[in-house]
């Protein structure tokens, strides 16, 4: 039976969002989970938190009898929240578990709910002119930020998911959209920059990232390291720094935050194997090492790195960003104080599995193939796994 193609339950089951379920997770509440997808979806990404206790036990097997055992794998809850991919199989066996007597709820729109969230944080230790704002998508840790000063902004890193929210989100700050600026090409997610520019949005992508095959590069603005966009009173400086990829380039908002994409962040350091396999990464490492010596270590201490994700491992600042001082990731992490031999050595070590679909998401990003807006969902979630080992890198 198609997932999707579940029959109404015979019993009314009430659903809880997506937005009340993150709501309850981040404040601590307790929240007990039965994920009814299959294994292997459970298994690459799930809802997590500390006060989250989560089970799986997929769909079918509520489809035939169920017996005390089955139910003996079922947690209970205060409410239980059933959860699927969609939302049609959840309610299904929601209602199956209400007529066995349980307390239960299930998320509305299922995990693609959960990857339709997308939070908007000012960044308070943002020390520049105007205002900087960091888009957090739980659901695969991606990363934006919107940069305003006065009747203009800028969106760095944009998801194509989201474009209507940035043009709207600039609107509602008395402010328009000037620039949609990539930091490379994209392996986890669909970029939104193509999809702005055609919304009247400056579209501009690295002039390093061009020789990857950009299809498009002629209709986008090109950047080199150096160069210098403004948005209203605020510099944004170009900084290649490559080595995730090679056209890969941060941008220094306001001589006060680094948007360093997925070259560092602030659990860890780029993978180094997404543009030229496990053959070139060893060359790609060593790229990296100098981008991160040269070009970011040399940043004063108090400068905010901001990456373009963040995973289980990364600890928010206080004002709930995914941001922190360099100096402070010197402290932490043992990558960026060892030699460049033992940093290959240490980076290559222990990488974790390459994001899913990544082969198609760089092919789309490069405008090599199209992709709808539904197919554009569904490649890009689950988890990003742009960053090397988090557990490999970090000091003690």
């Amino acid at each position: 039976m198609d997932p999707d193609d579940f029959p109404t339950p015979d019993v009314t089951v009430d659903d809880i969002s997506a937005a009340e379920l993150k709501r309850q997770v981040d404040a601590g509440e307790d929240v007990t989970i039965l994920d009814a997808r299959m294994q292997s979806d459970f298994e690459e990404w799930r809802v997590d938190g500390d006060s989250v206790e989560i089970e799986n036990v997929p769909y079918y097997e509520f489809l035939d009898e169920v017996d005390d055992d089955l139910l003996g794998r079922v947690p209970e809850g205060d409410p239980l929240v059933v959860l699927c991919a969609k939302g049609g199989a959840s309610e299904y066996v929601a209602g199956v578990l209400k007529e066995a007597g349980r307390d239960v709820v299930h998320l509305d729109e299922g995990m693609n709910g959960w990857a339709r969230l997308y939070d908007l944080v000012e960044i308070e230790g943002y020390d520049g002119p105007g205002a900087v704002y960091q888009y957090q998508r739980p659901s695969s840790g991606c990363l934006a930020y919107l940069v305003v000063d006065g009747d203009e902004a800028a969106v760095i890193d944009p998801l194509r998911a989201f474009t209507d929210r940035y043009l709207a989100d600039a609107e509602a700050m008395g402010s328009t959209l000037k620039y949609a600026i990539d930091t490379h090409i994209h392996a986890d997610h669909i970029s939104g920059v193509r999809d702005l520019d055609d919304e009247g949005v400056r579209g501009v992508i690295p002039a390093a990232a061009v020789a990857r095959g950009v299809t498009y590069a002629d209709v986008l603005e090109t950047v080199d390291d150096g160069d210098v966009l403004s948005v209203g009173d605020v510099d944004v400086e170009v900084v290649a720094t490559p080595g995730h990829t090679t056209g890969m380039t941060s941008y220094l908002v306001g001589d006060s935050l680094l948007a360093t994409g997925d070259g560092l962040f602030i659990e860890s350091v780029a993978r180094p194997d997404l543009e030229e396999g496990d053959e070139g990464a060893p060359d790609a490492a060593r790229m990296l090492y100098e981008s991160l010596q040269e070009r970011v270590l040399t940043l004063p201490d108090e400068t905010l790195v901001a990456g373009a994700h963040f995973s289980d491992a990364a600890e928010p600042a206080e004002d709930g960003t995914y941001t922190a001082p360099l100096g402070d990731l010197v402290a932490r992490m043992d990558a960026l104080t060892m030699d460049e031999d033992d940093f290959v050595e240490l980076v290559l070590s222990d990488m974790p599995p390459r994001p899913g679909n990544y082969e198609e998401i760089i092919a789309t990003n490069l405008g090599q193939r199209t992709a709808g807006d539904d197919e554009a969902f569904e490649l890009e979630l689950g988890p990003n796994n742009c960053a090397a080992s988090q557990e490999s890198l970090a000091g003690d």
